[in-house]
């Protein structure tokens, strides 16, 4: 018994293998590669944004419930008025520009469901492109 040696275990792993494997696929996808047809990406032309955005109107809900309406295209245009009032003066001006933007901005402590409830109203009124005015947080 004294001839007899003990093995040793192998702690290494054999990458010979894999490395074979990723050859094989590597010259798959080199043969392939000028079979695969890339997706059309269809660019604006210059005729599409020839013009510019309408400025939207802006309704501030105020943490009392009074509504002011702004108009950004002239400066110093603002209006309190009643729910019912905003209403008729949007749908007035949604008659001279259909796809005007209206913006909500509130108060940071206004319920949400004043918020939702002025929203409900200008779709109401014919606000298509209804959006919520956000302030940026300090990063």
């Amino acid at each position: 018994m004294a001839g007899r040696r003990t093995r040793k275990s192998i702690n290494q792993i054999n990458v010979v293998p894999y490395i074979d494997v990723m050859l094989v696929l590597l010259v798959i996808f080199m043969v392939t590669a000028p079979f695969i047809n890339p997706g059309q990406v269809e660019l604006p032309s210059v005729g599409k944004s020839g013009t510019a955005p309408a400025t939207p109107l802006e309704v501030m809900v105020r943490l009392d419930g009074t509504l002011l309406l702004r108009d950004r295209s002239a400066p110093d245009n603002e209006e309190v008025l009643t729910r019912e009032r905003l209403v008729q003066a949007v749908a007035d001006r949604l008659k001279v520009h259909k796809d005007q933007p209206v913006v909500i901005s509130a108060d940071k402590d206004v319920r949400y469901e004043a918020v939702m409830q002025v929203m409900d109203a200008l779709q109401r009124a014919g606000a298509s492109r209804v959006g919520l005015l956000v302030k940026p947080g300090a990063s």
